[in-house]
């Protein structure tokens, strides 16, 4: 199941809190490769952000050709800086900030719910 297919409300309505969580934590962002090792960091007003995409075809809108490279959003929410969020598909209808906290938050909001 892909980010995108997540983000649909009757995917989602379907889903338990841990469901959704795991399911999301496992999916794959792609994401534009500087030379050097790391991530691309855009400052912006709202603080430091890795432009971050659910489709190899829509980081190719965004960035044109390009280095790239792609990880699970559990793998890059622990390999970016300390501060810097991810924005994922900025380009897009349902574009939305994501960042360790807020997993942890999902989390913990499933866990208190009972998972469901």
């Amino acid at each position: 199941m892909s980010l995108r297919d997540l983000l649909r409300d009757e995917t989602l309505a379907s889903m338990s809190r841990s469901e959704r969580l795991a399911a999301l934590c496992a999916s794959r962002l792609y994401f534009q490769r500087p030379d050097s090792p790391g991530f691309l960091v855009s400052e912006t007003e709202a603080g430091p952000v890795v432009p971050v995409f659910t489709s190899f075809e829509a980081l190719g809108l965004f960035a044109g050709p390009c280095g790239w490279a792609s990880t699970t959003v559990a793998d890059l929410v622990e390999l970016l800086p300390e501060g810097v969020r991810a924005l994922v598909d900025p380009l897009g209808p349902r574009t939305f900030v994501l960042d360790a906290k807020a997993l942890e938050a999902t989390d913990a909001q499933g866990e208190h719910d009972g998972g469901a």
